[in-house]
């Protein structure tokens, strides 16, 4: 969405790519659910388990005007990459975090997987069959499409803010 808006998007994967690279239906061998997801975005693969990696993803962060990470909380403060450490060095960074299961709470440290969270919250009971069934297994996440949505109006919302306070 950001892209549409004119934005360049880096998106960063790990080495052996993002897992929605793989799912189906696929098109001249690509995953039509990524591609839709992530046109018009850059995408870079960094180790984040290596030291170089992280480095890299600091410069990446330290030269953005928006960060979006969507890792379970205290992932990025583990890695050295959370806010406080561009909070100074770079004042104008609007750092977005976003998990599955909020920031605090006794799920926190859950990873979110769509099935999983379709199964918890649902969806997927209401969701239907095009065959007429009640029930679908539908390949794709809502709740991720809906979290971007969200994610894109509250970022466009602190750029506006930063435009008029300088912060």
């Amino acid at each position: 969405m950001l892209t549409d808006l004119g934005a360049q998007v880096i998106k960063v994967e790990p080495p052996a790519g993002d897992m929605t690279r793989f799912t189906y239906p696929r098109i001249n061998s690509q995953s039509t659910y990524f591609v839709q997801q992530n046109v018009g975005k850059l995408n870079v693969s960094i180790d984040m388990d290596k030291p170089a990696g992280v480095e890299l993803a600091a410069r990446l962060i330290a030269s953005a005007d928006v960060v979006v990470e969507n890792f379970r909380p205290g992932v990025m403060k583990r890695l050295g990459l959370d806010y406080e450490r561009f909070e100074h060095e770079c004042p104008r960074l609007i750092y977005t975090s976003i998990s599955g299961y909020g920031a605090s709470g006794p799920w926190t440290s859950r990873r979110a997987y769509a099935p999983v969270v379709n199964a918890e919250t649902g969806i997927t009971k209401h969701q239907g069959d095009v065959r007429g069934g009640a029930y679908a297994n539908d390949p794709h996440s809502h709740g991720d499409v809906y979290t971007a949505v969200e994610t894109a109006s509250a970022i466009l919302a602190a750029l506006y803010q930063r435009e008029r306070t300088g912060r």
